[in-house]
Formats: structure tokens, sequence, C-alpha cells
């Protein structure tokens, strides 16, 4: 019975995953000492893509002890909308297992189902062989460590555009590291198709694109990586035994597989002998979709194709990072008759990626302690479209590549080359803290990190104003900085997210010197102010401003008041709470921002009441909408600051058996003065707003304003005629709620608790009569 089921579950997953489609996937693995209880610690990450992030690979233990895993993490690392697929999703994962062993010698483990995405040559099966090796080296007296290899998932190229792809394989051990096609008969790969028209250095670990016919059907590539030392070494085993290994011979046949042997007490045969061959270290999957698209009309980079520009990193740069602490890879491209439509990256979890009002993107990543000595690959490509490409994976055109049509009649998605970057985790070298404020950075730098250097020796981007000398707040243990967002060379940018002022302190030859060249040291530092959100905070009494805070980075702080009359001299008690109101009376209320962005304006683009806390639900009745009032009994009152809004107005009910409304407000932050913004244009017509709020996204990207803040105000419960005598009063119970982002970490409980109810009959709306009947 056990064999059968044993049999069974693969057939069982295998049909499970069947009802997706496989674009590829990679393994590596990391060692990480021993356990309280003596066993080895090993971290295991595998990389996944399938056409939903939903799917990730289930392993099998193959051969030897594959001990016990523990609390597996897993995580989006990004997707995309732009695959063959009629879906026209991938989605690439990563599921971070941490193992407990108890022997450190060898162990395989394999994954096997259905079904890759439609593509051209073999079966759609799909199988990935893993061979993970700790024995400890004689040449580094350590346990042998992993590879480290990564690809973007899903790569295109234009059938015309000859394209070569370094994939990213390096070894921390120093070892060789060798990619080569797979072999069915060691289970490493189902169809183990070796695509004509491409040729892959193995050595270099190349892939290099000659021509191949255009298809909507993919090359999947089914590779194995392999690291080999460079020099005759033994592995030396917890169980006394050893093992022998030799480097690849130069004589080797480049696509001759190696031979897989286990440890043995005997002494490995001389690498002379006939019939032996070196056996590797360690064996690794890396499978992945390649796309040939239609010919471009210019396989020229910048035209079509995507050229990378400042201060993009070259392909293999080394990038040092610490724990605990954000790293960022700024991306540039540009392409003169195409669109630049997005990037597709491919990394650790949690890596995030933004676009800058500058026309950068910007890949984040905070490494975990967990990573501290390792290195992780990251790859990126930027991508470009035209014509209906926008919103299409895959289009047929036909172009002649010697000539520069005109961009508008043409219609395609076009793939820079693919970059990646390699990022070594450390420890802190400098010791420095960042504190952002309402109109400031602190930096706080501890001197005994400098090695001798001093404040006379140091500078910000700009030291012209006094206000930015490094000697004014020092003292004899650190040197302390305090900037004006306004000032001392701060750079501002923004993105979907956030804005963000940066500044950096560098060494300089000469006090208030421009240029050096000596640059021994750059600390940069950067406040991250959030925009956005959807954590909801609800209260029934008077509740304090809400300040949002994101990472320790910075603040937006909201005031929402009550007032008992449009004077707006002093708000209502808190300790009145819950508020009671005659029908007909006037509820007088005043928004106020209070941010670290100097030079800005409130402005307040609409509102409208739903019976549920939802901002998203629909039906509404709009109060103010485009900037427009549309409730007749909507007053506006004149505010001596800009980043303040008041108003009034009299209650409304709903038509039916609801007895609750709630009141939602969107609020954007404005540069003061800009005419682009969403502030300057004032009140838009409502029968232009399927235009508007295009126009007003692409206006935002180039100018500085925010996303949008939803402050909802409720609910509002109405005294029905049964429940009073004489007098309808409305009971206003304030439960004011807040939207922002960045509350995650700090209301994570509260948001758990807030459940949207689920649509109900339609509701109609209607103001207050005079007298309830």
């Amino acid at each position: 019975m056990a064999s059968t089921l044993s049999f069974l579950l693969p057939l069982l997953l295998a049909s499970l995953a069947s009802a997706s489609h496989y674009f590829g996937g990679t393994v590596t693995f990391a060692y990480k000492g021993r356990n309280p209880d003596g066993s080895h610690r090993v971290i295991i990450r595998n990389r996944d893509t399938f056409d939903g992030c939903q799917f990730t690979h289930t392993w099998f233990c193959d051969q030897g002890n594959c001990g016990q895993n523990n609390s597996p993490r897993n995580g989006v690392i990004d997707e995309s909308t732009n695959s063959p697929q009629s879906t026209d999703l991938w989605c690439e994962t990563e599921t971070v297992i941490t193992k407990s062993l108890w022997s450190d010698n060898p162990f395989q483990e394999r994954a096997a189902s259905c079904c890759w995405i439609p593509k051209r040559h073999g079966n759609s099966n799909w199988r990935l062989l893993t061979r993970v090796d700790l024995g400890t080296r004689s040449d580094t007296g350590k346990p042998n460590r992993s590879p480290d290899i990564a690809i973007l998932p899903f790569l295109r190229v234009p059938q015309n555009c000859p394209r070569t792809y370094k994939l990213m394989s390096f070894d921390p051990d120093d070892d060789q590291v060798r990619c080569r096609y797979g072999t069915a008969g060691s289970s490493e790969c189902s169809s183990c198709h070796q695509p004509s028209g491409f040729h892959l250095d193995q050595d270099s670990c190349t892939l290099h694109y000659h021509n191949a016919s255009a298809d909507h059907r993919v090359f999947g590539f089914e590779l194995v990586v392999e690291d080999f030392p460079q020099d005759h070494i033994t592995l030396a085993y917890s169980d006394g035994s050893r093992y022998y290994k030799a480097p690849l011979p130069k004589w080797r046949r480049k696509r001759q597989a190696p031979i897989t042997t286990w440890p043995s007490t005997t002494t490995a045969p001389s690498t002379t002998t006939p019939g032996w061959h070196a056996a590797p270290l360690s064996k690794l999957p890396l499978q992945f979709s390649l796309l040939v698209d239609p010919p471009a009309p210019s396989c020229q980079e910048g035209l079509y194709l995507p050229k990378f520009v400042q201060p993009t990193p070259e392909n293999g740069a080394r990038i040092y990072a610490e724990i605990n602490k954000e790293m960022e890879i700024r991306v540039k491209a540009h392409a003169t008759w195409a669109t630049i439509h997005g990037i597709i990256i491919s990394g650790p979890q949690n890596i995030s990626k933004h676009m800058t009002t500058h026309g950068e993107f910007v890949i984040r990543w905070t490494p975990h302690p967990d990573d501290l000595g390792d290195y992780h690959p990251i790859c990126f490509a930027v991508e470009a479209t035209t014509g209906s490409a926008a919103t299409a994976g895959y289009t047929t055109h036909n172009h002649n590549h010697h000539h520069h049509a005109n961009p508008t009649s043409q219609s395609g998605i076009y793939q820079s080359e693919m970059r990646c970057v390699l990022v070594n985790v450390k420890t802190k070298e400098v010791n420095a803290h960042v504190v952002c404020g309402e109109s400031n950075m602190t930096v706080h730098i501890d001197r005994s990190s400098l090695h001798g250097l001093k404040e006379d020796h140091l500078q910000l981007s700009d030291p012209t104003n006094t206000a930015c000398s490094l000697q004014t707040h020092s003292n004899s243990t650190h040197i302390i900085a305090v900037i004006p967002l306004n000032a001392c060379g701060t750079q501002i940018e923004e993105d979907d997210d956030n804005l963000l002022f940066r500044n950096e302190i560098t060494t300089v030859e000469n006090s208030g010197s421009l240029i050096t060249r000596k640059h021994l040291l750059e600390v940069q530092f950067c406040c991250q102010y959030p925009k956005r959100g959807n954590v909801t905070l609800g209260f029934t009494a008077h509740r304090k401003n809400v300040t949002v805070w994101e990472k320790g980075f910075g603040t937006f702080t909201y005031e929402f008041e009550f007032y008992p009359d449009n004077q707006y001299q002093h708000r209502i008690d808190p300790d009145s709470y819950p508020l009671e109101f005659y029908l007909k009376s006037r509820i007088y209320m005043q928004i106020e921002a209070t941010s670290s962005v100097n030079n800005t304006e409130l402005f307040i683009d609409s509102c409208s009441a739903a019976p549920y806390d939802n901002p998203n639900y629909q039906p509404r009745y709009p109060i103010i909408e485009n900037g427009c009032i549309v409730d007749p009994t909507v007053e506006i009152y004149p505010c001596p600051q800009n980043k303040q809004f008041r108003f009034s107005m009299e209650a409304f009910k709903f038509i039916g058996l609801h007895d609750r409304v709630y009141i939602t407000c969107s609020v954007l932050m404005c540069e003061a003065g800009n005419p682009n913004t969403r502030a300057s244009q004032g009140c838009i017509n409502s029968t232009l707003t399927s235009g508007h709020h295009h126009n007003n996204r692409r206006r935002r990207e180039a100018g500085i304003q925010t996303a949008n803040h939803f402050v909802s105000q409720g609910p509002l419960r109405l005294r029905r005629s049964a429940e009073s005598t004489g007098a309808t009063v409305t009971n206003l119970n304030l439960n004011l709620v807040f939207i922002a982002g960045c509350l995650l970490a700090a209301v994570g409980m509260l948001c758990g608790a807030v459940i949207y109810k689920t649509k109900m009959s339609k509701i109609k709306y209607q103001p207050f009569p005079e007298i309830e009947s």
C-alpha cells in the first residue's frame, strides 16, 4: 500500500501542476553552520516561474539523506504581463527552505511534473535535479559552497538581432563553473533539446543567439550548472569518509556529461586513468524560456531595443550590501522610437522595483541576517513597446530592419540586453544612523568606524551653505550632520509609493572642493516618505493625529477635526465624542496635512459616501468629484494655509435598510504653484473624467504630486423615527478612518480585524428631509 501511494503521489502532484504552465527554475544552497542540537543547517533557495504566483516546485529526495525541511518561506520576486501565454502573465517566486541535516554527505533532490508553456521541441514535461555536497574542502578548510546562478525566467529577442547572454555563474570558492545542457539519462531534464540557432559556451556560461524563425512558442532551455575545483582537493565528511576531486582536464570533450561519484574511503584513481572523468562538486538546474519575436526595424541599441545608460551598473558588477540595511540598484535605459514600458527582475526574496519621476528604475533589497556572507545575483532587463504591443504579449509584423520607420506604425515588444550584478552581503563597515524629521535628515556616524578620517576631510554634496557644515553638531564620538531637506545638495525624487530625499557624505582633498580623486569614503543616505497604502484604522472616540512611518525613514501626519462653526477657532473637545447633531444642522470639518515637503498644497480630489467602510465599494454617492462640488449642500471655506481644507455639509440618508454611511475623501499633496499638478487644474468637468485620470497619471510622473491618500469619516448612524420623540437627532459615531501607506508592520493586528462586507442590493441616496416621518 505504501509503495502504491509513493508511486501515485508524484502523478497526483503532476496532474495538479499541469493546470499551470512552466517557464523555468533555478536552485542554490548555502551552508549556515551547526544548530544547537549538532545538526547541519543549510538554506535551499528554489526559484520557479509559472503563469501564476500560486504554484511552486515540489521536491523529493532522490539520493542520500536529504534531512528535514523547516519553515519554508515563500515570496514573489517579480511578475509581468508580457508573456506569450493567453493569460499574458508570468510570475517568478522563491521558496527558501531551511534544512536540518545529521550528515554532511552529498544528497540529491528532484522535482518533476507537467507542463512547459508551449515550446517548439520535445514534450511538455519538466524535470529538475539538484546535488548538494557539504564536504569540508582541503583548500579552504570550510564546507563546499554553491555556485551562485541566476537568469531572467523569460527572455525575448527579435529574430534578426543576434544577442549574447552572459549567464550569471559565480563561485565563492573560486571553482571553475561550467554550464551545459542536461542529459535525460541523469534525470536532469525532460526533452533535453539543444536548440539550433544558439551556441552555448560551456566554460564561460555564455549563450549566443544567432538566428531562428519567429514563433509564438518558446525555446525551453534545460541547463545544468556545475562547479569543479581549480586544483586537486579532498572533501572530508563527519563520518570519516573522504573523496578526491580533480579539476576538469583541458582535453575534455565539451559536451560530455561528467560522471557523479559518491564519497568513498578508497583512494580515487588518477585523472589520467582512461575512462575516469572529473566529477562536479555540485549540480544545479538552470531552466528558462526564450521567445524569438518577429524582426525588429533596427537592431541598433537605443532605437527600438532599449539601451542602458548611466547610472546602470555594468554586467557582472560587484555590489556590497549590509544586513538590515536597504540597498538599491539604479537602472536607466532609452529607446528613441519605442516607449520604455517597464523593467523585469530576478533576485532574492523581498526585492522590489520602482520607477522614479526622473525616468529611472530603482531595484531595492534589504538583506536578512541569514544572508550574511552570501552572494546574491540580481538580473534585470528593460522592455520597450510600440503600437498596440503595450497590451499584447506577442504580435506579428513584417519589418525591414534596414529601414528606420516611424514608430507609430510599428507594433512590438523589445527587450534590452540582460544584465546581472552580484551582491555581497557583509557586516557594517561604517556605523551610521539616519533619523528623518519633518524638515531635515540627521545623520550620526561613529568616528571609530571612519579609520581616522575627520570632519574637515568630509563634506555633503553641496557644502556652500553654512548650515551644511559637519563641524557644527559633531562631538568627540560622532560626526553629526543635520541636513535640511531643501539644502546641502539634497536631491528629491518620487516613485509610485514614496517621496525620497537623498544626499551623501564623501571625502575631499580640500575643504569646499567640488571634486576629489582620493575617494576614500562615500556614505549615501536617504529619507523615504510614504505616499499611499491600504491599511485601515478604526475607532469610536476621538483619535489623535495619525503619523505614518515606513521603516523608520520618515513621516506624513494627517489631522481630521470637527469644529462647532465656520470660524474654525477651536476644535470640538475630544472628550465630548461621539458627537450628536440635529437634522439639517451643519457639520464643520477640517482636514490638515503636515509633511516634510516644503512648498506643497493639499487638494481634495473627491469625496463620496457608501454604506460600507470600503473606498472601492460601488455604487457610491458622489459629494465632490474631480475637484467639483456635486452635493448641493456642500460649502467650502477659505483657509489660512494651503495644507488645510475646510468644508461643511448637511447630513443625508440613503434609501433602504442600511443604517450606516461612510464618507471617503481622496486627498493629494501637490507642489504649490506647479501648473501641471492636479491642484492647479481644480474642478474638471465630469464629461472629461475618462481622459483625465490617464493624463493625470502622466503628469504625476513628470511633477511633484503624490498618489491618492484615502481619509474616511464614519459611520454616520441615523436614529430612526421610532427611536426618538420630538426633534430627530443624528448620532454621529465618529469612526475616523485613515488609509495610508507603511503602517503594515505597526498596525498589522488592526488590519486583520477590518472586514469588508460583500455587496448588497443597489443603494439609492437622498438628502435628509426637514422632517422625518
